[in-house]
């Protein structure tokens, strides 16, 4: 097995810089937020969604934005507002009184990079018309239906202060979303750098560096690294603590859940271990690897109690106490 492990670790070098280049392209114009950064990686390496959480401000969407300008391929941008239609976001069937006929006319999901900026504010059929996208990677509009190009991803942002005039996801479609990012203030050295480059007009324009045929075969070597059973079976022991804490000598943790990760969960926490790895230069994964991206995998895919709200547990707060407590290989 070393002599596979030693393989995978040098087509891990050769594809790593194609990924620092987009890294070094989006820092252009992303100042900070490297946690953010990474998880964005994480997620063009795995072909999963990702939803992004935090105040107005935080350069969320500039994140998105910049990433999708690093890779050369389709990109749209769709701002969700309380009167958009799922036909506004996957297209219709069109009318031809010349012709007698009807046709389709596609929608802003039909592109690579896919920016659903403050999700939240659209009313449940968008959201479920976009998450069956994001799913079934396929749109049906009338009696066809129409794959999805890959590399298919993505990105949502909302604001979690706002309530007025929004409609919060469902938990179970939260679920389709393989990390969800809580985004933060900068510190004061990264603001200070945010306001020179305004004050000072300093534009820099990003240059896509990344073909689309390229990103898909890093996928291929991403999905070859190494798992070792040990590290597979951590995994279904960190989601199985989150349903029956009990088990896990964490008794105290079980009235504060309401319902623990689901199996999206113990898949995407692999995949995500995977893509960790691969950005470490590693052609495997460790313990370690799971522990880095276990936060943004399940802080969505756990359901709080009333309990835990009245005792201001969080998800995260449940969270960092499991991977404490589960043994690690």
């Amino acid at each position: 097995m070393s002599v596979d492990v030693q393989k995978i670790k040098e087509q891990v070098l050769q594809y790593s810089d194609q990924i620092e280049r987009v890294r070094s392209e989006v820092r252009k114009v992303l100042v900070g937020q490297d946690v953010m950064l990474s998880r964005l990686l994480i997620a063009l390496l795995t072909g999963g969604h990702v939803l992004l959480e935090g105040l107005p401000g935080l350069a969320k969407t500039t994140a998105i934005k910049g990433l999708a300008s690093a890779i050369r391929c389709r990109f749209s941008r769709i701002q969700f507002t309380p009167d958009l239609l799922p036909a506004d976001l996957i297209g219709t069937m069109i009318y031809n009184p010349r012709e007698g006929s009807f046709g389709t006319r596609k929608g802003p999901i039909f592109a690579n990079l896919i920016l659903a900026d403050e999700i939240n504010r659209a009313p449940s059929k968008v959201q479920s018309a976009l998450l069956e996208a994001m799913q079934e990677r396929q749109v049906t509009i009338g009696d066809e239906t129409y794959p999805l190009e890959e590399p298919f991803l993505v990105l949502a942002t909302q604001n979690p202060i706002e309530q007025e005039g929004t409609y919060p996801l469902p938990e179970a479609q939260v679920d389709r979303f393989m990390l969800k990012v809580i985004v933060g203030y900068p510190t004061k050295a990264d603001e200070r750098k945010v306001v020179d480059t305004v004050l000072d007009d300093v534009r820099r324009e990003i240059q896509p560096v990344l073909e689309p045929a390229l990103l898909m075969e890093i996928r291929k070597t991403v999905s070859s690294i190494y798992m070792d059973d040990k590290v597979r079976d951590y995994v279904l022991d960190v989601v199985a603590a989150t349903r029956r804490p009990e088990e896990f000598r964490m008794p105290d943790l079980k009235p504060l859940i309401q319902c623990g990760a689901s199996p999206r969960a113990s898949i995407n926490l692999c995949l995500a271990a995977r893509a960790n790895a691969f950005l470490a230069g590693r052609g495997y994964v460790t313990p370690q690897d799971v522990k880095e991206i276990a936060l943004e995998v399940l802080r969505h895919r756990i359901i709080l109690t009333y309990e835990a709200e009245a005792e201001e547990t969080t998800s995260d707060d449940i969270v960092r106490r499991v991977l404490e407590s589960v043994p690690v290989p």
